[in-house]
């Protein structure tokens, strides 16, 4: 029975591209809209299984799915076997479809509690927790991993072949250690010499995704089944919709306040349209904001396969991009105050946006409340933003790494 669940599981992961589990970002409200654009498959946030099971009302908010959730899996973590166990049972009672086991978190609450990344510390001892959950869970399990600890410490070969004959589900590697968190390009090397030597594993693979042709690109990768798409989605959340279509949505600045607005009615639908939903909601926002003011214009034809600035071999996430890109001829002074408000990357103009489009009835009166918000504070915001960005610069000695308005 469990084999079966697990054949059906792996079969419906192959050739999809997946929402990631997010911390903080990774939401019902976001989850809904990125489903809305066409994402086949979500996963909930990170769950912490000991909280969980006692009950806990944040951890268990996170099994809540929305209806338009396709195949929804609820990721969790943990080292014991009955937390893993007590898990699975609540998800399966919520209406998951299946439960994902996180051995590749890198911050610091789950490695110091000996979860998420820390788990990679043993592969037998990960593989004894797999079997043990797997065994007798109503939900196939799934697990996602990292590389490695470290750069001298890669054990991604051994720990999924340890993984499979545990009875893992599928296996998703973000290709990347537990050490370089995001600072290097993902190993996609790695990534398709694993699936290689697993082919009867679905194995999904994680990292630097952000445009549809570079989805396909991975996709396209022999021996893997799916990928796994986390910060692209954050900055691109109609990318199911561009991987459909097989072209770039290039959508006008009024487009995506539509998009935001829709956005911020599910965010109101979920936490409450008053005082109090709105205090909520800055405990997501922010970080929301962080990453939807890294859109840019990405057209097929220039920065596409066999355009003039294709370049495959620098993923576009790991780039720092201005806010206006000299490539595509845009100057400053040439985009619209809205255009502007939208690519800012200061705190204080994201939340100034959120405002307006939390308050607003419609995309219209969000349009027309965010492009006042504009006139009266741009010039302010952007010069904070140079202002951060000099000091950032000034920190890492100059050099071209991270920045506020980069793409990461």
């Amino acid at each position: 029975e469990r084999t079966a669940a697990n054949a059906d599981l792996a079969s419906k992961l192959r050739g999809a591209v997946i929402l990631a589990p997010l911390t903080r970002v990774g939401t019902l409200p976001f989850r809904a809209l990125c489903a809305e654009f066409g994402a086949p498959v979500t996963l909930s946030e990170m769950a912490f299984a000991r909280p969980l099971a006692k009950g806990d009302r944040v951890e268990r908010t996170r099994l809540r799915r929305d209806p338009g959730e396709r195949l929804y899996g609820f990721q969790m973590t943990t080292n014991n076997v009955g937390e893993g166990l007590a898990a699975a049972r609540l998800a399966a009672e919520a209406g998951c479809d299946f439960l994902d086991l996180n051995a590749g978190c890198p911050i610091h609450e789950a490695t110091r509690r000996g979860l998420g990344a820390a788990l990679l510390r043993s592969t037998r001892k990960l593989a004894t927790l797999v079997s043990g959950i797997a065994t007798d869970s109503p939900l196939p399990l799934t697990v996602k991993i990292r590389t490695g600890l470290s750069a001298n410490l890669i054990n991604v070969d051994e720990t999924v072949a340890a993984l499979a004959a545990a009875g893992a589900a599928a296996v998703t590697i973000h290709g990347r250690t537990q050490e370089q968190r995001y600072k290097r390009a993902a190993d996609w090397g790695a990534i398709a010499r694993v699936a290689a030597a697993n082919p009867g594993l679905a194995v999904v693979g994680n990292g630097d995704a952000l445009t549809h042709w570079e989805c396909a690109a991975r996709l396209a990768t022999p021996g893997v089944a799916g990928l796994m798409v986390g910060r692209g989605a954050l900055v691109t959340p109609w990318l199911w919709r561009e991987i459909a279509e097989q072209r770039a949505w290039l959508p006008t600045p009024e487009e995506r306040v539509g998009v935001l607005h829709g956005f911020m009615g599910r965010m109101q639908a979920y936490l409450g349209a008053d005082a109090k939903g709105w205090a909520k909601a800055q405990h997501f926002l922010p970080a929301h904001f962080d990453f939807f003011h890294r859109w840019r214009p990405l057209p097929d034809a220039v920065y596409g396969p066999g355009g003039s600035h294709y370049d495959p071999s620098t993923p576009l996430l790991s780039r720092r991009r201005a806010v206006a890109d000299p490539v595509l001829g845009e100057t400053l002074a040439g985009l619209s105050p809205l255009e502007r408000l939208l690519r800012c990357p200061d705190p204080g103009a994201h939340a100034a946006l959120a405002a307006c489009l939390w308050e607003a009835a419609t995309p219209a009166e969000a349009v027309r409340a965010a492009e006042g918000a504009a006139r009266e504070g741009l010039a302010a915001w952007e010069e904070a933003a140079r202002a951060a960005d000099r000091e950032m610069q000034d920190d890492e000695g100059g050099d071209e790494r991270g920045g506020r308005g980069d793409g990461r």
